[in-house]
């Protein structure tokens, strides 16, 4: 089985800044690559930040109001001094949150989701970009064909990796939803089987009826007797 990397997903072509770039050069490099965040990165390349559009919107957020009513009043401290910022090094967030590019997807995806972040910089070895990864991009391996999945389901997981013969086991993919039916050597099998479906890049989800021709699973170990040595 072979999955997607963040590699095979990412953009490698990525408009950054430097710590010094001013407001309205990130504002008009948004506009211009049709991007709503970059990374800040050092002399050295590496990530040290992220300006997205929400760190920019602040600094509407604390105009004067034309009611005279004062702007920015729910801010704290923190996010008023990085609205108040003209340069990415005060307006970005910090530190970055990075992936490598040999992540896979889901690796990725859990990067996201524990820091709530909608983009990665991706780094090499040594810290240095060499790529940006969004959302949309990890949500293209939901773009693959039923039958491909269905292909690698059959072929990989139950032939190679479950040894199973052909036809113990049908496959029925739907709008990359996964249906298993037949039947398994041993019981201890099924969720082996549906885990390992789950894994391949593009499943949703997995439903299975699967049957089996032995319980391997409720076997009852007689414990031994204690050993007493005779004097």
């Amino acid at each position: 089985m072979q999955h997607r990397s963040v590699h095979d997903v990412m953009t490698q072509e990525v408009i950054t800044a430097r710590s010094g770039t001013p407001f309205k050069e990130i504002a008009a490099l948004f506009h211009r690559n049709d991007i709503t965040a970059i990374p800040v990165i050092d002399d050295q390349g590496h990530p040290i930040g992220m300006v997205s559009e929400a760190d920019l919107i602040r600094k509407a957020a604390v105009l004067p109001d034309p009611e005279g009513r004062t702007p920015g009043r729910w801010l704290d401290a923190k996010d008023r001094a990085r609205a108040e910022a003209e340069t990415a090094g005060g307006l970005m967030t910090s530190p970055a949150v990075t992936a490598r590019a040999t992540w896979s997807v889901p690796e990725a995806a859990r990067q996201m989701d524990k820091h709530k972040v909608k983009r990665l910089p991706v780094v090499d070895d040594v810290g240095r970009l060499v790529g940006i990864v969004s959302r949309r991009d990890l949500l293209q391996v939901f773009l693959r064909h039923d039958a491909a999945i269905r292909e690698e389901i059959t072929h990989d997981v139950l032939g190679q990796t479950l040894w199973l013969a052909p036809g113990d086991v049908q496959v029925v993919v739907r709008d990359g939803v996964v249906t298993l039916t037949g039947r398994l050597p041993r019981r201890s099998m099924i969720p082996i089987a549906e885990q390992l479906c789950r894994a391949v890049d593009g499943v949703v989800a997995v439903h299975q009826t699967l049957d089996f021709t032995e319980d391997d699973t409720d076997v009852h170990l007689e414990q031994p007797h204690a050993y007493r040595s005779g004097r």
